[in-house]
């Protein structure tokens, strides 16, 4: 595999462990990267892609937001290499430009939620006996995030030293550099009318929607059995599972992560022990 095939298809976090300055140098291109976009865009006088309203547009706007939440749902996916390895990590990095965290944030942090799933002290989004509720576990995901990403940081490159503090502050005043020219580059690109009708809205209502997804599948509704991943499949959320991939159907993601859909996990067990049933059995001809 030649060093280009594999920075494209090779996860975030493998490149985190392999390299000390990966992360810096990730939002460093995106940054350079949007710079060139906008610069360009501004020296074309583009216009943006909506410049006129038109009162229909609210109509679909329902749309726009079904593509800002199944970008999380893809991305989501992408992180446990549940698309095909040649274009993976190419729709992970497209979906999290959409999303705005790109696509090492996402896939490194949603390792180290997998890996620590409820701690409270190691996972990056987790609900707390102190502040259950879910604006508090909005409030400390925003947080934490950030948080889990440095230790990360300082648990495979040497500790919370003063040089590594430096650095991570100086990768995080990249990353947030970087938000702020993308968030630019959409707003040049749809121009004010697209991005305050349908990029904006999408973008919130897609924010609240992923951190309300990441609250309710670990069993917020009844914090006193604790919390934990589970499978919810009622209301609201029959109909998120059949519009979203089975997204709610968390219990069973943690379980087995490589299920593009985890409303599937039961009929897999079946067809694979099926699969062994038929394996153990003498064969006929022999």
């Amino acid at each position: 595999m030649t060093a280009l095939a594999a920075a494209l298809t090779t996860q975030p976090s493998v490149r985190f462990r392999q390299r000390r300055a990966f992360y810096l140098l990730y939002d460093g291109t995106y940054l350079l990267m949007t710079s060139v976009v906008l610069t360009l865009m501004l020296l074309a006088g583009w216009q943006g892609a909506v410049r006129e309203f038109h009162w229909w547009y609210l109509l679909l706007l329902p749309l726009a937001i079904q593509a800002q939440i199944l970008c999380s749902v893809f991305i989501h996916n992408c992180s446990h290499g549940n698309f095909p390895k040649p274009i993976n990590r190419l729709v992970g990095e497209l979906c999290g430009i959409v999303v705005l965290t790109r696509y090492a944030s996402w896939e490194i942090i949603h390792r180290r939620h997998h890996k620590y799933s409820d701690d409270v002290d190691q996972d990056p989004h987790p609900i707390t006996p102190d502040g259950p509720g879910y604006w508090a576990f909005l409030r400390k995901t925003i947080v934490n995030v950030e948080i889990q990403l440095q230790r990360q940081f300082f648990e495979l490159h040497g500790g919370d030293t003063p040089e590594n503090r430096k650095f991570e502050r100086r990768r995080a005043y990249t990353s947030y550099a970087t938000n702020i020219v993308l968030i630019a580059c959409w707003y040049v690109l749809l121009g004010p009318i697209g991005f305050f009708v349908f990029f904006v809205p999408a973008s919130v209502i897609g924010f609240f929607h992923l951190i309300h997804f990441n609250w309710s599948t670990h069993n917020a509704a009844k914090p006193e059995q604790g919390f934990f991943p589970v499978n919810l499949d009622h209301g609201y959320y029959w109909v998120g599972n059949r519009i979203w991939f089975g997204i709610y159907y968390h219990g069973y993601h943690h379980k087995q992560a490589n299920l593009f859909n985890p409303m599937r996990y039961e009929a897999h067990q079946r067809a694979r022990a099926a699969r062994l049933g038929l394996a153990d059995q003498p064969d006929p001809a022999g």
